[in-house]
């Protein structure tokens, strides 16, 4: 009796081991039928933070969102003399020179600096540069010259300190540059940043209107804001990608 025990126990223990050989076989030695698709555990991935978007100042919304426009159609350079209408006086918006981008803007914000830049000029000419060996204001051209808006906003008492912090520079600041030579050039502080924080700058320069990493590019010779934030200025928008 106790035989017959021991041999159905060993039977039992056989029986066991070519199950668990044959299970063993099946999962993993045994290729898998054709046509079967083996799909690999998904991996825990965590997501990467949320990318922010650039936001518009609402106290210079309007300025901003045309220097974005004017990106779009802006689209040539061309300094030449244009006999335009008085006030809000404009050249061709497929083109310009690096000042009608400063004035467009400015339009859109509700300042004409064709106007009120010839208003100072008239009254007090003398303070403005002798570069071009003019007489008199010009309502064509002296709103579309670097060096005139300069002496303008200096006199509006909108000049800002000219430092290399790339933090001094807030959306819709007005900067000048010093191209060489005496040639100077002029742009807008947009919301748009560099990965290490510089703001990109809209201006043309030679080849139509764009945002581009500029601000330091070449020597800056003058700062200005002429738009300041109401103190209790809280609420933006988010702005179209560039």
């Amino acid at each position: 009796m106790r035989l017959l025990r021991r041999l159905i126990l060993l039977l039992l223990l056989v029986i066991a081991v070519l199950v668990a050989g044959i299970w063993a076989y099946r999962h993993f030695i045994l290729p898998p039928p054709p046509g079967s698709i083996l799909i690999p555990p998904t991996p825990q991935v965590t997501p990467p933070p949320p990318v922010l978007k650039p936001v518009i100042p609402r106290h210079v919304e309007k300025l901003l969102e045309s220097v974005y426009r004017q990106t779009e159609v802006t689209r040539s350079y061309d300094p030449s003399y244009v006999r335009l209408k008085y006030p809000g006086g404009d050249v061709p918006e497929s083109t310009g020179v690096c000042a009608d981008v400063v004035v467009r803007a400015f339009r859109a914000q509700g300042v004409d600096l064709q106007q009120a830049l010839h208003d100072d000029m008239r009254k007090n000419f003398r303070q403005y540069p002798k570069r071009w060996g003019m007489k008199a204001p010009d309502t064509n051209i002296d709103h579309r010259r670097v060096y005139n808006l300069m002496t303008f906003f200096e006199r509006q008492g909108k000049s800002l300190p000219v430092t290399y912090n790339a933090e001094d520079y807030l959306p819709g600041d007005v900067v000048a540059w010093d191209l060489g030579n005496g040639q100077g050039h002029i742009g807008i502080v947009s919301h748009y940043k560099t990965p290490d924080g510089r703001p990109l700058m809209g201006h043309n320069v030679a080849y139509g209107t764009n945002i581009e990493d500029a601000l330091f590019f070449w020597p800056i010779i003058g700062h200005y804001r002429y738009f300041n934030a109401p103190a209790d200025t809280k609420t933006t928008r988010q702005a179209p990608r560039p």
